[in-house]
């Protein structure tokens, strides 16, 4: 494993912590085997912490009609465009397990035009990208570039949601040198390749 530090800033301990989060801290560890290294960076400010929790929860949890494994895809494709490493390998590991597929995340983080994904799903990313760096010039074409894959208005904000949010999320984690845990790098990797579509 890694010595290297986890972040620029220090790191709080997790005996220290308001209870609230130190449960949530715990209870992740418990399920993953290992604690996401976002928590205890973002964790030395535990007002920031929660909210950043529950709109990451609000956004990625919900039900509706992307998927859980599609909103993973925004945000691996939105983190490389920023250069986010945490985000890039740590949400790649998830959408590898969501979806199912060990090529999928490294494909869509590499360049999501040439995945093994459905045109929905390009179009999708397609919209989150110009919302991550264009968002300025987001119109009503492209509200109906998205309704032409039955993407409706509830999902477009949704999309563009998401891409905001991690936006933010890649410039803390870069200003912050949020390094990736070592066990993500290796998540979903070892299922059947699926066959190409």
């Amino acid at each position: 494993m890694s010595q290297t530090p986890i972040s620029r800033f220090p790191t709080p301990e997790i005996a220290d912590l308001p209870d609230d989060i130190r449960t949530r801290i715990l209870a992740v560890q418990e399920k993953s085997g290992f604690v996401p290294n976002v928590f205890l960076v973002l964790a030395r400010r535990p007002d920031e912490f929660r909210a950043f929790f529950a709109y990451h929860d609000a956004l990625m949890d919900k039900p509706g009609n992307l998927t859980k494994a599609e909103r993973e895809m925004i945000v691996v494709a939105t983190s490389n465009a920023n250069q986010c490493q945490y985000c890039v390998v740590a949400h790649g590991a998830i959408l590898r397990i969501r979806a199912k597929n060990p090529l999928i995340a490294d494909q869509v983080a590499i360049n999501y035009r040439k995945a093994d994904i459905t045109d929905r799903q390009k179009a999708m990313l397609d919209f989150a990208m110009k919302v991550a760096f264009e968002a300025y010039a987001v119109d009503d074409a492209d509200l109906d570039r998205l309704s032409a894959h039955d993407f409706s208005e509830e999902d477009a904000w949704d999309i563009a949601a998401i891409s905001s949010f991690f936006g933010m999320s890649n410039r803390m984690a870069n200003v912050t040198s949020m390094r990736p845990n070592d066990e993500f790098y290796t998540m979903g990797r070892t299922e059947a390749v699926p066959a190409r579509r």
